[in-house]
């Protein structure tokens, strides 16, 4: 068995909360150059016309905020460890907080229920950064979806660059193709994308698969 890189030293979710603490601030000023597809995935997921969504890893809340204008009658549930990026989702969501829970919380297997089940669960740019804990919060999306429900995920792929993979595990990103066979592992694949990014620096990914 392939020993799986961790990226963080000592507990996870503090190494999260300590990096999005000083990231905060910039991410929605700075991600835009390099966090490709996500709107594609939106308008993907908004094209289903979901009744609840989760996102996992919601950050600033600027997804949600985009869903929750695309999909009026919608509802949405937003989930991060980190309470800074959670400050922001708040403030990004205010014109919809009738519709936008938040919670400060990981996402992994346990006894936690949801007020409502989500159709749609999704994670952008987040899933590679659990390192370890991917295989747990896959396992929990397929928990918490009904059958037919759909997992969306927008994240990295690979890098040919030895150099650029060192980078991006200093900032706790793994890019080692590592997330397409546990999506097909645990969904039925709907669509798959693999997208070149930045002349063939890195390759990201869009998915939509499934709960059979």
């Amino acid at each position: 068995m392939t020993e799986i890189p961790v990226y963080h030293n000592g507990n996870q979710q503090d190494s999260m909360r300590a990096y999005y603490r000083w990231h905060a601030t910039v991410y929605d000023a700075t991600r835009w150059s390099f966090l490709f597809g996500r709107n594609a995935l939106l308008h993907k997921i908004a094209a289903h016309k979901p009744e609840t969504v989760l996102e996992v890893g919601c950050g600033t809340g600027s997804n949600l905020k985009r869903l929750a204008a695309l999909l009026p009658q919608a509802k949405f549930i937003g989930v991060d460890v980190s309470p800074h990026m959670l400050q922001r989702a708040t403030r990004a969501t205010r014109r919809f907080s009738r519709r936008v829970l938040l919670f400060e919380r990981a996402y992994k297997p346990d006894r936690h229920s949801w007020l409502q089940q989500p159709d749609v669960v999704f994670f952008s740019y987040a899933l590679t950064m659990f390192n370890p804990g991917a295989e747990e919060a896959l396992d929990r999306a397929l928990s918490d979806l009904p059958s037919g429900g759909l997992a969306a995920v927008v994240d990295f792929h690979d890098t040919p660059f030895a150099f650029f993979q060192w980078w991006m595990g200093k900032n706790h990103v793994r890019m080692e193709g590592h997330l397409m066979p546990m999506l097909e592992q645990r969904f039925v694949t709907r669509e798959k994308l693999i997208v070149r990014a930045w002349f063939g620096l890195w390759r990201y990914i869009i998915y939509i698969g499934v709960k059979a």
